[in-house]
């Protein structure tokens, strides 16, 4: 009797998550789209060196390094 209401609440809980993921995916795509428009809004009106918050954003979108980054990376980025 355990292991069926165990799987039963295994059950559930997957289906908990799957339209948890569908309910969160929606609003967190949104945010990234928000985040992604107030950051390149950030490197335009500045100049090396950027706080890490924008560093770490720009490294994963040039998928470089950090420290390798120079202006004139920043620049094609914002221009494309």
């Amino acid at each position: 009797m355990a292991a069926i209401s165990r799987k039963l609440r295994k059950t559930l809980q997957k289906q908990d998550q799957r339209r948890s993921r569908i309910e969160n995916g929606a609003k967190k795509n949104k945010e990234r789209v928000r985040k992604e428009i107030r950051l390149k809004a950030a490197l335009a009106n500045g100049m090396l060196p950027y706080t890490p918050t924008i560093m770490s954003w720009l490294s994963a979108a040039l998928d470089t390094p950090s420290k390798q980054i120079v202006q004139a990376d920043i620049d094609t980025f914002l221009k494309a």
